[in-house]
């Protein structure tokens, strides 16, 4: 008898979600591929709300499922295990999809996956569970804080209280706000006139907050006028933009040490057309990636494959950023499968690196010339502590409030007066900025300022 196939929304999650179970990419990245846009509107809503469903609830759809299993300690294998968890949590929290089509379907994929033999397994876990009545409510009402492991909610209520780690925990639980950037006025009359709905943002006057409509539909999306992107990232590029130092914008030297994907390159660009903007890129996938999207510019950017941790040039540039690679663990709403990859002992490999990447900047600038240091972590080794032992090595290198920064912002008109106002309060004792996740419906960030004289 000849299988039915499952829906296109069904098929997509279900291979996005074995390639992240596998550790071959994120799901954020996943999910703004070409195979899913090419998916129309309702299938791309669907297997968004799935595969970010599944990674954030996944611990509670776990045990859930193991409840119903004839062998609750039994392996099961990745496929079977995803279309398991799919068939869960259209179950337990889609109340729109009935039952017979989250099981039938979850049935399809395990046997399209090469498990036939498993499929009895699957149809019959699922069914129990549509059964038990008790266990929705079980399930769903969960406190946020069960959702991650113990040893990182552990951290942050020693780093930052109780109070701030439920809240994380919580913010990590929810859809993250979709935010775009605006690069002129008149582009939200025109998004407006194409049925997208926006709200303003909270931080800066280029940001915005899509409340309905498809903006990847739109003429101004397909050409770059605006841009998905957090605000919060958004900020971190402002912050470096204003910092750029040289009377003379034609003799102007911007470095951007881990550009991809591209969105605070970009920044650069619309603030100082005429400056000279090296954007490097170690993975040659994202370089391309990086290629590609500021393509339009024509050669104002140039795009290098490179290590940031071994620049070459010294002394060069007015203005550095190093968005270093780090944890994540402040993108758990976007990212939520970085609580189930990340171990604890990764954290000091990865201050290691991010310490060489911050020299190597620093040493890449002129004199007086500052260097933003950023991550979405909210893990000290990687923030406070990188920049410390960074400060300790060099003499000649000290830290700057970015306090200042926020202030020439606000005095610009870029940040909103009500955004600079709450950001005050944000600043770290050292002088360094930190965003915890939900503060400004964005993602979490640290951001540091360093200048080397001499």
């Amino acid at each position: 008898m000849a299988m039915s196939a499952p829906s296109a929304a069904r098929k997509a999650a279900f291979d996005i979600l074995l390639r992240v179970e596998r550790g071959e990419a994120h799901s954020d990245e996943l999910l703004r591929a070409r195979k899913v846009d090419a998916l129309s509107a309702p299938d791309r809503n669907l297997a968004t709300a799935l595969v970010l469903g599944v990674l954030r609830w996944q611990m509670r759809l776990d045990e859930a499922i193991r409840r119903h299993l004839a062998k609750p300690d039994a392996k099961l294998d990745a496929e079977v295990r995803i279309a398991l968890r799919l068939g869960a949590f259209q179950l337990l929290f889609l109340e729109r999809i009935p039952a017979h089509a989250a099981i039938d379907e979850s049935v399809e994929l395990t046997k399209r996956a090469g498990h036939r033999f498993a499929s009895g397994m699957v149809n019959a876990v699922l069914r129990s569970m549509s059964r038990a009545d008790h266990l929705k409510e079980s399930v769903e009402g969960a406190p946020a804080i069960r959702t991650h492991p113990a040893w990182m909610v552990e951290r942050w209520e020693r780093c930052y209280g109780a109070d701030a780690a439920c809240a994380i925990c919580a913010h990590g639980q929810r859809q993250p706000r979709v935010s775009l950037r605006l690069t002129a006025p008149d582009v939200e009359g025109e998004l407006a006139s194409a049925g997208i709905q926006l709200a303003s943002g909270e931080l800066l006057e280029t940001a915005r907050t899509l409340l309905a409509g498809d903006v990847t539909a739109t003429a101004a999306f397909r050409e770059g006028r605006a841009r998905v992107q957090d605000e919060g990232s958004q900020l971190v590029g402002e912050i470096a933009a204003c910092l750029a130092r040289n009377p003379d914008q034609e003799k102007m030297q911007i470095l951007d040490a881990c550009a991809a994907p591209g969105g605070k390159t970009l920044i650069f660009a619309e603030r100082y057309p005429g400056a000279r903007i090296v954007a490097c890129e170690a993975s040659p996938q994202r370089l391309a990636a990086l290629q590609e999207r500021v393509a339009a510019l024509g050669g104002r950017i140039e795009c290098r494959l490179a290590d940031a941790a071994a620049l070459p040039e010294r002394s060069v540039y007015d203005v550095a950023l190093a968005d270093v690679p780090c944890s994540g663990t402040g993108t758990l709403g976007r990212n939520p499968e970085i609580r189930y990859r990340l171990r604890a002992e990764e954290l000091p490999r990865q201050a290691e690196r991010q310490r060489a990447i911050l020299r190597a900047a620093l040493r890449a600038v002129r004199p007086e010339g500052r260097v933003v240091y950023s991550t979405c972590s909210l893990e000290p080794e990687e923030n406070e502590e990188v920049v410390a032992a960074v400060l300790e090595m060099d003499p000649k290198v000290r830290q700057v409030k970015v306090a200042d920064a926020i202030h020439e912002l606000r005095g610009s008109g870029v940040l909103l007066p009500a955004g600079a106002e709450r950001l005050a309060q944000c600043v770290t004792p050292e002088g360094a900025l930190r965003l915890l996740p939900g503060d400004f419906g964005t993602d979490g960030f640290f951001v540091a300022v360093l200048k080397r004289s001499g």
